[in-house]
């Protein structure tokens, strides 16, 4: 059996296609959604749009500072893989939700999947490369998105047959909603053409 962890946005959105593998492979999976995002247009409205059915578990985190946060969540997961015995625990990227979810695993002797590791960023103060780091350290498959990936996980001595070149999972879903995308009207309403503006998105990183 296998255990998705995932809590964001984008991890939500990056882990459709493993999803949909899972099911059509049918292979036993269960989802936690630890809910650190939690708002609906961060949230439901995403699990509705890409067709994916209502998580088993729902630990509604939300927010907090990083230590606050990532102790709720490794607490909760915990108690749901002392429950459940999974075989494998796949977590995505770099956020406090995948860092737990996978500390969690590595204490209680189930094995590890990192989907998008050795990405870096080699900036030691973003709170993301910490928990890109040490997931990827105490993961037991590194699954890599390009060669560039795979180099950084072996200059950080992870042995290479832990290491798993996979290409990114964003391409997946950009694929199987290119034709959606090319119909939708947001332009139009947005009163902007094709090729004359430029898109930006920018947050604030909260550190506590």
């Amino acid at each position: 059996m296998i255990c998705l962890i995932l809590g964001t946005r984008p991890e939500i959105i990056k882990m459709y296609s493993v999803i949909k593998a899972c099911e059509k492979q049918n292979i036993d999976y269960f989802i936690i959604h630890t809910n650190q995002h939690y708002s609906a247009n961060m949230d439901s409205i995403i699990f509705k749009d890409l067709g994916l059915k209502k998580t088993e578990y729902n630990l509604k985190v939300g927010s907090g500072i990083h230590g606050l946060q990532t102790g709720r969540m490794l607490s909760k997961i915990e108690e749901i893989l002392i429950k459940k015995k999974p075989d494998i625990v796949l977590v995505q990227g770099d956020t406090n939700t995948s860092f737990a979810g996978a500390l969690a695993a590595s204490k209680l002797g189930i094995k590890i999947g990192h989907i998008e590791a050795g990405l870096r960023s080699h900036d030691r103060s973003m709170p993301e490369e910490v928990n890109r780091v040490l997931t990827d350290h105490i993961s037991d498959y590194c699954f890599a998105p390009t060669e560039f990936a795979k180099q950084n996980l072996i200059k950080e001595g992870i042995p290479e047959n832990k290491i798993f070149i996979t290409g990114n999972t964003i391409v997946d879903i950009v694929l199987a909603y290119q034709s959606t995308a090319e119909k939708s009207s947001i332009l139009e309403s947005l009163k902007i053409k094709k090729k004359e503006f430029i898109l930006a998105t920018i947050r604030k990183s909260f550190r506590g």
